[in-house]
């Protein structure tokens, strides 16, 4: 059946006119490569001049914010904690050594362990007491201005009124160049401050504290060289460690006695204390074995063992420290 047909309402040869009294506008989709408004575009499509100077401008001022950004940053990890109270800024140095380091063996990286650099200075704080002068740190900052350009500082907090001389000067002479942090590769802040025990701070964001000096030598000498890839290894230095800081330290006379013993043994075995390379376990020991007066032992293998790290170079910095 098909379907009905309705008459059209209007003609199909009606004109329509046009109006001619609007202005005619630049046809916007014709300006490729440019995010300007209209009327910042000049007719052949081009940025105006002034628009450029105004972006050039906005990326200079981005790239002094993400400095000042960076700089902030770096100042958080003291700023933003109890520590903001210092009443002595005592002494910056920088390391000018060789970048390298060839008493340990292995490589480590810094962003591998402290994360990626942002363009902030990494600084590792200390909180210490002046009545306990952590030698091991000490004796490792050293190790560490020989691989890294290292930001050195020494703090005094008001908790503490009296800090003898040599404590003051313990990480080197201030650096003309303290200012730049840009120019280091790590920094190294030691707060002479009336703690029970000593305390690390690294990222306030991202770690928590960490206490204890054998805890804080275990993180440092990471910075340094890898801890061994055997287990038993491993173990044996983390045995040490705690042994010379819980036992020839803080033990008593017998438990010296005991522990000089087990050091005679194990050095007639190998030069060092875990294997023939350095370890954190020699250096803990050794620290603690003159902080304990323990240095007139009449065992073969230990005074052998004392010169050879004597002869590392850092036996004036622990004469002088425990004066």
């Amino acid at each position: 059946m098909p379907m009905y047909q309705v008459k059209p309402v209007c003609a199909g040869d009606i004109k329509v006119d046009l109006p001619t009294c609007m202005y005619k506008l630049p046809n916007v989709h014709a300006q490729h490569g440019s995010s300007c408004a209209p009327e910042h575009a000049l007719q052949n499509g081009e940025v105006d001049p002034a628009v450029k100077a105004l972006e050039a401008r906005q990326d200079e001022i981005m790239r002094k914010l993400y400095e000042l950004k960076a700089a902030v940053e770096g100042l958080a990890k003291t700023v933003t904690t109890p520590d903001a109270d210092l009443d002595l800024t005592v002494s910056s140095s920088l390391s000018s050594q060789s970048p390298s380091c060839t008493i340990f063996k292995g490589t480590t990286d810094l962003d591998t362990i402290l994360g990626k650099d942002l363009g902030a200075l990494r600084d590792i704080v200390i909180n210490a007491s002046p009545k306990q002068p952590p030698l091991t740190l000490l004796v490792l900052h050293r190790f560490l201005c020989q691989r890294y350009r290292v930001l050195s500082t020494v703090h005094v907090h008001s908790s503490v009124s009296d800090v003898p001389p040599q404590l003051l000067s313990c990480l080197g002479p201030r650096h003309a160049d303290s200012y730049a942090r840009s120019l280091f590769q790590l920094g190294f802040t030691l707060i002479w401050k009336d703690v029970p025990k000593l305390q690390m701070k690294f990222s306030i964001r991202n770690m928590c504290p960490i206490e204890g000096e054998a805890n804080v030598a275990r993180f440092l000498f990471k910075l340094l060289a890898p801890y061994p890839s055997d287990p038993a290894l491993a173990t044996q230095v983390d045995s040490w460690v705690d042994t010379a800081f819980f036992q020839l330290a803080e033990g008593s006379t017998k438990e010296r006695a005991a522990v000089l013993r087990a050091l005679n043994s194990a050095l007639g075995r190998n030069p060092w204390l875990v294997g023939s390379e350095l370890s954190l376990a020699d250096i803990a020991c050794y620290c603690c074995f003159l902080q304990s007066g323990s240095a007139s032992s009449s065992l073969t293998n230990v005074q052998r063992w004392i010169k050879s790290c004597e002869n590392l170079g850092h036996d004036d910095l622990a004469k002088l420290v425990l004066q």
